[in-house]
């Protein structure tokens, strides 16, 4: 076998690989006389056709199918020969298929490229630090209370915050419009949700009071017919209701699974929740930090057919959750091109994340991996279950395999970097738009 390689546009190689008939005659040879001991023709007995004949039925397309696995073959070992490593499936161009003259054809591909692990000791990783206060053990019990929030009907003007139930009709120059009228409809003050000054008009409002309200669409709302123009709400208030929250008491910590409603005990429990969301959190911003690290620090190529398969992958992804919440596939325009950027981000980091590992001869650890589930399994109520769970399943234990690799990648880099402390509070890791 004869082979030869010539580099094309980056990453991309042409090889030319010749194979000798010997080889091609050889395995049809193989084949039809394996075939001759099982095939049945017309005034023969089975395994007693003559090889002529055989040939003569079962030659030329014997051959094709060899021909086939003789390029699949030549192709893995030519590329082992020339100590390539191919990215994506390659374009095959025959330039010989005629019985006689062996075979020669055309291999173009793309390869990996040579990834040279850059010095990271002057680099700099930010790692936020973070101590759960007795304040955020309070403010979570507060926004614990808003969620498990109910309403009360009250005898007195509407304050902010309360909630009004009114009918409602609008007119514009004095017409109906479309969507401008309805009943029972819930509007808690201070939200937000509807156009300015409608709910300020609610203020002071009293149940079965009647009452009109002068506004203004704003210049950009979504109907351009109604877009800038005055308009004129006439209320009936249905109902005035204040919000009231639980009082943090022992049916409070009960109804949080705290079973004999000690307070102490329930805000224990809630600490140790709020560190294992911090923990998260703050393990997801590092391994960020630190994969923005690798990219600025790294220059290579990557292979296209790598960035369009890994596409493919998220577009598939995007439009399976879209289709989980109801919509029609055939609705989605979701191209391939469209995720190209973040593909090509996930392909890099794969191929540098796989550097390292084989640099440094990582393995996973499997007392790390053990953690990890455990540490999945906590919140479930009987955790030791979950456990099994996963332990069960090789593909399931293999998905957090991958994560605790990940993380051993992070902690490489982390030795090899600065890492320069940032103290930060609770609310700004968990809440950074609300902080911010």
């Amino acid at each position: 076998m004869h082979v030869s390689v010539e580099p094309a546009d980056g990453l991309k190689r042409r090889m030319t690989v010749a194979v000798e008939e010997e080889r091609i005659d050889e395995a049809v040879q193989g084949r039809l006389k394996d075939l001759s001991r099982t095939v049945k023709l017309k005034g023969f007995r089975k395994g007693k056709v003559p090889l002529k004949v055989v040939r003569q039925h079962y030659g030329a397309q014997v051959r094709q199918d060899v021909i086939g696995d003789v390029l699949q073959s030549s192709f893995h070992e030519a590329v082992a020969q020339e100590k390539l490593r191919p990215a994506g499936t390659p374009d095959f161009e025959p330039k010989t298929l005629e019985p006689g003259k062996g075979l020669e054809y055309v291999a173009t591909f793309e390869v990996y490229p040579e990834i040279e692990l850059a010095d990271l000791s002057k680099e700099t990783v930010i790692k936020p630090v973070v101590e759960i206060t007795d304040e955020d053990v309070d403010a979570m019990i507060e926004n614990i209370r808003r969620q498990n929030m109910t309403w009360e009907a009250v005898d007195r003007p509407a304050e902010e915050g309360d909630k009004v139930t009114v009918d409602f009709k609008g007119t514009v120059e004095g017409e109906p419009f479309e969507g401008g009228e309805g009943t029972d409809m819930e509007v808690v003050i201070g939200e937000g949700r509807l156009i300015a000054g409608f709910e300020d008009g609610l203020k002071g409002v009293k149940t079965g009071e009647e009452k009109t309200l002068e506004l203004t669409f704003p210049e950009e709302y979504h109907v351009k017919e109604l877009a800038g123009k005055p308009v004129q709400f006439a209320i009936k208030v249905r109902k005035v209701e204040a919000p009231r929250l639980p009082e943090v008491d022992a049916e409070f910590a009960k109804m949080l699974g705290v079973e004999d409603g000690d307070l102490a005990k329930m805000r224990e429990e809630i600490r140790a929740n709020m560190q294992r969301e911090l923990d998260s959190k703050l393990s997801g911003k590092i391994k960020e930090e630190v994969m923005e690290v690798l990219l600025r620090s790294h220059d290579f190529p990557v292979p296209e057919a790598l960035v369009a398969q890994e596409a493919e992958a998220l577009a598939r992804q995007m439009q399976d959750n879209f289709a989980r919440q109801g919509l029609r596939a055939e609705d989605l325009k979701l191209e391939p091109g469209m995720f190209r950027d973040q593909a090509e981000r996930r392909v890099k980091l794969g191929l540098l994340m796989a550097e390292i590992v084989k640099a440094n001869d990582l393995k996973v650890d499997p007392e790390r991996v053990k953690a990890r589930v455990a540490e999945i399994a906590a919140p479930y109520e009987h955790p030791e279950e979950v456990v099994k769970w996963y332990y069960a399943d090789p593909r399931r234990l293999g998905e957090v395999e991958s994560l605790v690799f990940e993380e051993q990648v992070v902690d490489w880099v982390l030795e090899q970097a600065k890492v320069e402390e940032k103290p930060q509070t609770f609310n700004e890791i968990m809440n950074p738009e609300a902080a911010a």
